[in-house]
Protein backbone atom coordinates (compact mmCIF):
# COMPACT_ATOMS: atom_id res chain seq x y z
CA UNK A 1 0.00 0.00 0.00
CA UNK A 2 2.78 2.41 0.82
CA UNK A 3 4.55 1.71 -2.04
CA UNK A 4 1.62 1.85 -4.32
CA UNK A 5 -0.63 4.61 -3.37
CA UNK A 6 -0.26 8.94 -2.81
CA UNK A 7 -0.11 8.94 1.29
CA UNK A 8 -3.67 10.40 1.23
CA UNK A 9 -4.99 7.27 -0.32
CA UNK A 10 -3.65 5.20 2.12
CA UNK A 11 -5.92 4.68 4.39
CA UNK A 12 -9.11 3.91 2.40
CA UNK A 13 -6.42 1.82 0.16
CA UNK A 14 -5.33 -0.68 3.45
CA UNK A 15 -9.54 -0.35 4.52
CA UNK A 16 -10.12 -2.33 1.55
CA UNK A 17 -7.32 -4.93 1.50
CA UNK A 18 -8.26 -5.71 4.72
CA UNK A 19 -12.07 -6.19 4.52
CA UNK A 20 -10.51 -9.46 2.34
CA UNK A 21 -9.60 -11.02 5.61
CA UNK A 22 -13.42 -10.48 6.45
CA UNK A 23 -14.30 -11.80 3.84
CA UNK A 24 -13.00 -14.73 4.95
CA UNK A 25 -14.00 -14.78 8.04
CA UNK A 26 -17.34 -14.55 6.37
CA UNK A 27 -17.04 -17.84 4.34
CA UNK A 28 -15.42 -19.26 7.53
CA UNK A 29 -18.46 -19.96 9.61
CA UNK A 30 -19.94 -21.58 6.61
CA UNK A 31 -17.29 -23.29 5.35
CA UNK A 32 -15.43 -24.86 8.62
CA UNK A 33 -18.44 -26.45 10.60
CA UNK A 34 -19.71 -28.16 7.36
CA UNK A 35 -16.03 -29.58 7.31
CA UNK A 36 -15.61 -30.22 10.82
CA UNK A 37 -19.12 -32.21 10.97
CA UNK A 38 -18.55 -34.50 7.93
CA UNK A 39 -14.88 -35.14 7.68
CA UNK A 40 -13.49 -34.02 11.35
CA UNK A 41 -11.64 -30.61 12.58
CA UNK A 42 -8.33 -31.91 11.10
CA UNK A 43 -9.24 -31.59 7.45
CA UNK A 44 -10.76 -27.68 8.88
CA UNK A 45 -6.74 -27.19 8.94
CA UNK A 46 -6.20 -28.30 5.69
CA UNK A 47 -8.69 -26.42 3.35
CA UNK A 48 -8.03 -23.00 4.91
CA UNK A 49 -4.21 -23.82 4.46
CA UNK A 50 -4.91 -24.80 1.08
CA UNK A 51 -5.88 -20.97 0.10
CA UNK A 52 -3.12 -19.50 2.20
CA UNK A 53 -0.97 -21.42 0.32
CA UNK A 54 -2.60 -20.73 -3.34
CA UNK A 55 -2.47 -16.60 -2.50
CA UNK A 56 1.36 -17.12 -1.46
CA UNK A 57 2.46 -18.66 -4.97
CA UNK A 58 -0.28 -15.95 -6.95
CA UNK A 59 1.62 -13.03 -5.04
CA UNK A 60 4.94 -13.95 -5.62
CA UNK A 61 4.27 -14.79 -9.47
CA UNK A 62 2.29 -11.14 -9.62
CA UNK A 63 3.30 -8.60 -7.69
CA UNK A 64 5.45 -6.09 -8.69
CA UNK A 65 6.89 -2.58 -6.92
CA UNK A 66 5.52 0.66 -9.55
CA UNK A 67 8.89 1.43 -11.07
CA UNK A 68 9.42 -2.44 -12.25
CA UNK A 69 6.12 -3.13 -13.09
CA UNK A 70 5.93 -4.10 -16.81
CA UNK A 71 1.98 -2.37 -17.48
CA UNK A 72 2.70 1.18 -15.18
CA UNK A 73 2.05 4.71 -17.01
CA UNK A 74 4.08 7.86 -16.07
CA UNK A 75 0.74 9.47 -15.20
CA UNK A 76 -0.04 6.37 -12.86
CA UNK A 77 3.73 6.37 -11.46
CA UNK A 78 3.04 10.53 -11.01
CA UNK A 79 -0.02 9.72 -9.27
CA UNK A 80 1.78 7.67 -6.58
CA UNK A 81 4.49 10.32 -5.83
CA UNK A 82 2.05 12.89 -6.08
CA UNK A 83 3.07 14.56 -2.24
CA UNK A 84 5.78 12.72 -1.52
CA UNK A 85 7.98 11.34 -4.31
CA UNK A 86 10.86 9.51 -2.92
CA UNK A 87 13.85 7.74 -4.46
CA UNK A 88 14.19 3.74 -3.46
CA UNK A 89 16.49 3.47 -0.63
CA UNK A 90 18.08 0.14 0.92
CA UNK A 91 16.43 -1.20 3.53
CA UNK A 92 16.86 -0.31 7.33
CA UNK A 93 17.79 -2.43 9.82
CA UNK A 94 15.61 -3.23 12.30
CA UNK A 95 18.24 -2.60 15.45
CA UNK A 96 18.02 1.13 13.92
CA UNK A 97 14.29 1.26 13.39
CA UNK A 98 13.66 0.12 17.29
CA UNK A 99 15.71 3.42 18.41
CA UNK A 100 12.99 5.74 17.16
CA UNK A 101 10.08 6.48 19.01
CA UNK A 102 7.98 6.29 16.28
CA UNK A 103 8.59 2.81 16.18
CA UNK A 104 7.27 2.13 19.42
CA UNK A 105 4.29 4.13 18.68
CA UNK A 106 2.70 1.97 16.46
CA UNK A 107 4.07 -1.40 17.77
CA UNK A 108 2.45 -0.63 21.15
CA UNK A 109 -0.70 0.85 19.17
CA UNK A 110 -0.64 -3.18 17.53
CA UNK A 111 0.12 -4.49 20.85
CA UNK A 112 -2.71 -3.17 22.84
CA UNK A 113 -5.13 -3.48 20.36
CA UNK A 114 -4.54 -6.50 17.91
CA UNK A 115 -5.46 -9.11 21.02
CA UNK A 116 -9.18 -7.44 21.00
CA UNK A 117 -9.70 -8.51 17.16
CA UNK A 118 -7.53 -12.32 17.98
CA UNK A 119 -10.39 -12.43 21.29
CA UNK A 120 -13.31 -11.31 18.80
CA UNK A 121 -11.96 -14.30 16.67
CA UNK A 122 -11.42 -16.87 19.19
CA UNK A 123 -14.01 -16.42 21.87
CA UNK A 124 -17.08 -15.43 20.04
CA UNK A 125 -18.23 -18.71 18.91
CA UNK A 126 -17.72 -19.83 23.08
CA UNK A 127 -19.30 -16.52 23.89
CA UNK A 128 -22.48 -17.07 22.02
CA UNK A 129 -22.66 -21.02 22.90
CA UNK A 130 -22.14 -20.54 27.09
CA UNK A 131 -24.86 -17.20 26.84
CA UNK A 132 -27.19 -18.08 24.15
CA UNK A 133 -26.63 -22.32 23.64
CA UNK A 134 -26.13 -21.74 20.12
CA UNK A 135 -24.19 -25.10 18.91
CA UNK A 136 -21.83 -25.14 16.13
CA UNK A 137 -24.60 -25.36 13.43
CA UNK A 138 -26.51 -22.15 14.42
CA UNK A 139 -23.02 -19.86 14.92
CA UNK A 140 -23.21 -19.56 11.31
CA UNK A 141 -25.43 -16.37 10.81
CA UNK A 142 -24.51 -14.58 14.16
CA UNK A 143 -21.20 -14.17 12.85
CA UNK A 144 -21.39 -13.63 9.29
CA UNK A 145 -23.57 -10.87 10.24
CA UNK A 146 -20.51 -9.56 12.71
CA UNK A 147 -17.98 -9.81 9.90
CA UNK A 148 -19.77 -8.13 7.46
CA UNK A 149 -20.19 -5.15 9.79
CA UNK A 150 -16.40 -6.09 9.88
CA UNK A 151 -15.75 -5.65 6.07
CA UNK A 152 -18.03 -2.47 6.00
CA UNK A 153 -15.87 -0.68 8.99
CA UNK A 154 -12.83 -1.34 7.19
CA UNK A 155 -13.72 0.34 4.42
CA UNK A 156 -15.57 2.97 6.11
CA UNK A 157 -12.57 3.25 8.54
CA UNK A 158 -9.90 3.90 5.32
CA UNK A 159 -12.49 6.31 3.96
CA UNK A 160 -12.89 8.40 7.19
CA UNK A 161 -9.71 11.09 7.31
CA UNK A 162 -11.01 12.08 3.96
CA UNK A 163 -14.32 14.55 5.21
CA UNK A 164 -11.26 15.29 7.87
CA UNK A 165 -9.09 16.59 5.55
CA UNK A 166 -12.39 18.30 3.80
CA UNK A 167 -13.01 20.61 7.31
CA UNK A 168 -9.58 21.93 7.47
CA UNK A 169 -7.13 19.38 8.99
CA UNK A 170 -4.06 17.90 8.01
CA UNK A 171 -3.61 14.35 6.68
CA UNK A 172 -2.44 13.73 10.01
CA UNK A 173 -4.55 15.07 12.22
CA UNK A 174 -7.36 13.83 9.79
CA UNK A 175 -5.92 10.12 10.50
CA UNK A 176 -5.53 10.81 14.43
CA UNK A 177 -9.16 11.81 14.49
CA UNK A 178 -10.61 8.85 12.74
CA UNK A 179 -8.30 6.62 15.09
CA UNK A 180 -10.36 8.30 17.62
CA UNK A 181 -13.70 8.28 16.17
CA UNK A 182 -13.03 4.36 16.00
CA UNK A 183 -11.53 3.87 19.18
CA UNK A 184 -15.19 5.83 20.55
CA UNK A 185 -17.28 3.44 18.48
CA UNK A 186 -15.60 0.69 21.05
CA UNK A 187 -16.14 1.62 23.81
CA UNK A 188 -20.24 0.35 24.61
CA UNK A 189 -18.66 -3.25 24.23
CA UNK A 190 -18.60 -3.53 27.82
CA UNK A 191 -21.68 -3.57 28.12
CA UNK A 192 -22.17 -6.50 25.95
CA UNK A 193 -22.29 -9.27 29.35
CA UNK A 194 -25.28 -7.22 30.79
CA UNK A 195 -27.42 -7.40 27.33
CA UNK A 196 -30.12 -10.26 27.65
CA UNK A 197 -31.34 -10.70 23.72
CA UNK A 198 -28.74 -12.43 21.04
CA UNK A 199 -29.72 -9.90 18.66
CA UNK A 200 -28.25 -6.46 20.72
CA UNK A 201 -25.22 -8.66 21.66
CA UNK A 202 -24.90 -9.23 17.33
CA UNK A 203 -25.24 -5.79 16.95
CA UNK A 204 -22.48 -4.57 20.19
CA UNK A 205 -20.08 -6.73 18.17
CA UNK A 206 -20.88 -6.07 14.92
CA UNK A 207 -20.36 -2.29 15.87
CA UNK A 208 -17.37 -3.19 17.85
CA UNK A 209 -15.86 -5.46 15.33
CA UNK A 210 -16.38 -2.73 12.56
CA UNK A 211 -14.97 0.29 14.82
CA UNK A 212 -11.68 -2.08 15.19
CA UNK A 213 -11.21 -2.69 11.53
CA UNK A 214 -12.53 1.01 11.09
CA UNK A 215 -8.81 1.90 13.70
CA UNK A 216 -6.76 -1.15 11.97
CA UNK A 217 -7.14 0.50 8.57
CA UNK A 218 -5.66 3.90 9.87
CA UNK A 219 -3.14 2.44 12.43
CA UNK A 220 -1.60 0.34 9.82
CA UNK A 221 -1.36 3.66 7.71
CA UNK A 222 0.71 5.14 10.27
CA UNK A 223 4.25 3.99 9.51
CA UNK A 224 4.12 5.62 6.19
CA UNK A 225 3.18 8.73 7.33
CA UNK A 226 6.41 8.66 10.00
CA UNK A 227 8.54 6.60 7.88
CA UNK A 228 10.58 6.69 3.94
CA UNK A 229 8.84 3.77 2.39
CA UNK A 230 11.88 2.09 2.41
CA UNK A 231 11.60 1.40 6.08
CA UNK A 232 7.33 1.06 6.39
CA UNK A 233 7.51 -2.69 5.52
CA UNK A 234 9.94 -3.49 8.43
CA UNK A 235 7.98 -0.84 10.63
CA UNK A 236 5.32 -2.63 10.14
CA UNK A 237 6.71 -6.34 10.78
CA UNK A 238 7.89 -4.91 14.00
CA UNK A 239 4.51 -3.75 14.86
CA UNK A 240 2.49 -7.29 13.61
CA UNK A 241 5.59 -9.13 15.79
CA UNK A 242 3.95 -6.75 18.78
CA UNK A 243 0.66 -7.70 17.91
CA UNK A 244 1.15 -11.08 17.97
CA UNK A 245 3.03 -11.42 21.65
CA UNK A 246 0.20 -9.09 22.70
CA UNK A 247 -2.61 -11.61 21.47
CA UNK A 248 -0.83 -14.26 23.06
CA UNK A 249 -0.77 -12.94 26.57
CA UNK A 250 -4.33 -11.74 26.07
CA UNK A 251 -5.44 -15.63 24.69
CA UNK A 252 -3.31 -16.79 27.93
CA UNK A 253 -4.92 -14.14 30.42
CA UNK A 254 -8.22 -14.91 29.11
CA UNK A 255 -8.24 -18.83 29.64
CA UNK A 256 -7.07 -18.03 32.84
CA UNK A 257 -9.96 -15.31 33.57
CA UNK A 258 -12.78 -17.72 32.75
CA UNK A 259 -11.68 -20.69 34.34
CA UNK A 260 -11.76 -18.54 37.63
CA UNK A 261 -14.54 -16.18 37.28
CA UNK A 262 -16.57 -17.93 34.32
CA UNK A 263 -17.25 -14.43 33.23
CA UNK A 264 -16.23 -12.28 30.60
CA UNK A 265 -16.80 -8.90 31.80
CA UNK A 266 -13.49 -7.77 32.53
CA UNK A 267 -12.56 -8.93 29.26
CA UNK A 268 -14.79 -6.86 27.79
CA UNK A 269 -13.63 -3.92 29.67
CA UNK A 270 -10.19 -4.37 28.67
CA UNK A 271 -11.26 -4.51 25.00
CA UNK A 272 -13.35 -1.46 25.62
CA UNK A 273 -10.67 0.71 26.51
CA UNK A 274 -7.74 -0.43 24.92
CA UNK A 275 -7.79 1.89 21.86
CA UNK A 276 -7.67 4.69 23.85
CA UNK A 277 -5.07 4.29 25.91
CA UNK A 278 -3.19 2.80 22.33
CA UNK A 279 -4.25 6.26 20.60
CA UNK A 280 -2.72 8.21 23.77
CA UNK A 281 0.57 6.16 24.46
CA UNK A 282 1.07 6.86 20.20
CA UNK A 283 0.26 10.43 20.35
CA UNK A 284 2.87 10.55 23.59
CA UNK A 285 5.70 8.93 21.65
CA UNK A 286 5.28 10.35 18.75
CA UNK A 287 3.38 13.72 18.45
CA UNK A 288 1.80 14.58 15.32
CA UNK A 289 2.98 11.22 13.77
CA UNK A 290 6.16 13.16 12.91
CA UNK A 291 8.24 11.98 9.98
CA UNK A 292 11.66 10.37 10.55
CA UNK A 293 14.16 11.61 7.79
CA UNK A 294 17.15 9.97 9.10
CA UNK A 295 15.51 6.53 8.65
CA UNK A 296 16.52 5.87 5.41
Amino acid sequence: MAEWFPQSECSLAIGIFNSGSNVGAILAPIIVPWVTIRYGWHATFLVTGVFSAMWIVLWFFTYHEPTKHPTITAAELRHINQEEPEKPGPPTPWIKLLGYRQTWAFAIGKFLTDPVWWFYLFWLPSYFSAKFHLDLSHLGLPLIIVYNASAIGSIGGGWLPAPFRKMGMSPVNARLAAMLFCALLVVPIFTVTYLKSEWAAIAMFSLAAGAHCGWSANIFATPSDMFPRSAVGSVTGIGGMAGSVGSILLATFAGYILQMTHSYASLFAIASSAYLVALLIMVLLAPGLKKVEAAA
